[in-house]
């Protein structure tokens, strides 16, 4: 995953479609579904990190 874009087509597989039209709420519940995948035993922890860090970085960016 490298982008915002890659998550969203990543949780796509899993049957999660995020979409409320505010940018950060969506981000927020892209965060809460990859733990959740994670707790699930389906994401790796590196994978996990990765994809954190890119919604992170988004979050930042919407907030300046």
């Amino acid at each position: 995953m490298k982008s915002v874009y890659d998550i969203q087509q990543f949780l796509k597989n899993y049957g999660t479609f995020i979409y409320t039209g505010d940018r950060q709420a969506d981000l927020m519940l892209m965060q809460d579904e990859l733990k959740e995948l994670f707790l699930a035993n389906i994401l790796e922890r590196k994978d996990l990190q990765i994809a954190t860090l890119i919604l992170k970085k988004e979050l930042s960016e919407i907030q300046k």
